[in-house]
């Protein structure tokens, strides 16, 4: 599930190359999914299925003996990961590898983690074979920094803690290794990539890569928060998010951890190479430039 998200399709692009058979389940079939079709690689299954549609969950299910969850944060999540567990049990799905999230406590100060915690829970009581991955921030979420950016600055409330980053193709390795490896299967893994990087370092990084200054500027939580729903037009609930997790690195001291190379025997992508591999995507746009 989530063939068409950033985890979802590196893990299929992982599973592919390898020439592991695989359904990519979609709620839109009809549009083209990365990394499906290609010169020498083995066919891909698209099927249908929704988590809020059952029947089609049955259906998608049929003849699988894994499942890959992921699943986009919402304030259905648990309702509908609970759902889609129970019926991948009872349509003889024998191992699910989820992925969850940082500090999945009971009384985490994330809600969106207490939310996996929850799930978590239900995973285990299910009697599935269970692999659970714990990666912190997507590198690709970087992106979605380009329009400030773009003004010189970086908004955010983690002062100068460092943060966890982590590309989303190194996630879809793991997962992969987790689906096909018998020694990977049934453990929970927290990811990271190489390096915490604070804001402040971010913006230092970002400066060399587009030759305009970057600065970060930090808000408070409650600031930060009001520009999410204000200017980037986010949901109260995923701002409350994006707020809860910045401030889990402030009261939580963050550092990488060494599973992406344990597992996989080479270390993560770096945040460097990420950013330079999308520089263009930063680069600010010259005003006598047309289109």
């Amino acid at each position: 599930m989530g063939a068409t998200g950033a985890t979802g399709n590196a893990l299929l692009h992982s599973l592919v190359t390898s020439g592991t058979p695989v359904r990519a389940l979609t709620r839109t079939p009809h549009r083209p999914i990365p990394g499906t079709t290609g010169a020498h690689r083995p066919p891909v299954e698209v099927q249908y299925a929704d988590a809020t549609d059952p029947h089609s969950l049955h259906a998608a299910f049929k003849g699988a003996d894994q499942l890959f969850l992921a699943m986009a944060n919402s304030p259905a999540q648990v309702e509908l990961e609970t759902r889609v567990i129970d019926i991948a049990a009872h349509a003889g799905i024998g191992h699910i590898v989820k992925i969850s999230a940082p500090a999945a406590e009971p009384d985490s100060p994330v809600a969106v983690s207490r939310g996996h915690h929850a799930i978590e829970e239900h995973l285990r009581a299910s009697g599935l074979t269970h692999t659970v991955l714990r990666p912190y921030a997507f590198t690709q979420n970087l992106l979605r920094l380009a329009p400030t950016v773009a003004q010189g600055v970086i908004l955010g409330t983690t002062g100068d803690a460092p943060c966890n980053y982590i590309d989303c193709r190194d996630i879809g390795d793991v997962a992969a290794a987790a689906l096909t490896r018998p020694d990977i299967a049934g453990g929970t893994y927290t990811l990271t990539g190489p390096e915490a990087v604070s804001s402040p370092d971010l913006a230092s990084r970002l400066t060399a890569l587009t030759g305009h200054r970057i600065r970060h500027v930090d808000l408070t939580p409650d600031e930060l928060r009001a520009h999410l729903v204000r200017n980037a037009h986010m949901p109260t609930w995923l701002a409350d998010h994006v707020t809860e997790i910045q401030q889990l690195a402030v009261t939580r001291t963050e550092s990488p951890t060494t599973t992406v190379i344990d597992v996989l025997g080479r270390p993560p992508r770096t945040l460097d190479a990420f950013l330079h591999e999308h520089r263009a995507h930063f680069r600010r746009q010259d005003p006598t430039e047309t289109a």
